[in-house]
């Protein structure tokens, strides 16, 4: 019972963070195009030769949907990545965003949900995204970028080998 409610916390906690002061009077920042839609793909777990594999992913942000805290500017995130392995992540969480001219750092954190197919066994069904992006504006509302990031079941499962992997994205704003 105990693992059942490790798992509740870390799926629900940051869309209760989030959520809870999304509706505030802080609304004015309306953005013209508020949904962003990132595609990504590069290397899955290149960190380990026997289980790599590329990796192709979409998220989606909404920017309409920000809350200004001590760390910045954050905003929820929803994606999903496939491998050419058949493993599968579909996640949600938080984002922070960064911008020094025009270019932008996004670090995120993202519960969600693992299966492995054929690819590497992590361990656990759920799993932490952890992600740095550094992206290039460029025009017409759209980005080009970097992305790595960690996903790791932080000792939730039995096991927890971890996965390393790095992306380029292309993002617009919608």
């Amino acid at each position: 019972m105990r693992i059942y409610l490790k798992i509740l916390i870390v799926l629900l906690l940051p869309l209760i963070i989030f959520y809870s002061n999304v509706y505030s009077e802080d609304k004015e920042r309306k953005i013209k195009d508020p949904h962003k839609y990132n595609f990504y793909s590069g290397m899955f777990d290149f960190s380990d030769g026997g289980r790599r594999s590329s990796v192709i992913g979409f998220q989606h942000q909404n920017e309409n949907l920000f809350r200004e805290t001590f760390l910045g500017t954050i905003s929820p995130v929803t994606g999903f990545m496939i491998t050419s392995d058949n493993a599968t992540y579909l996640y949600t969480g938080v984002q922070a965003d960064y911008n020094i001219g025009i270019i932008n750092f996004n670090p995120s954190i993202s519960p969600g949900i693992y299966e492995q197919g054929d690819g590497k066994d992590l361990g656990n069904w759920v799993e932490i995204k952890t992600e740095l992006q550094m992206s290039l504006d460029l025009p017409k509302n759209s980005e080009f970028g970097f992305k790595y990031n960690h996903i790791s079941n932080a000792g939730f499962g039995e096991k927890n080998p971890g996965a390393n992997s790095y992306m380029f994205n292309f993002s617009k704003n919608f």
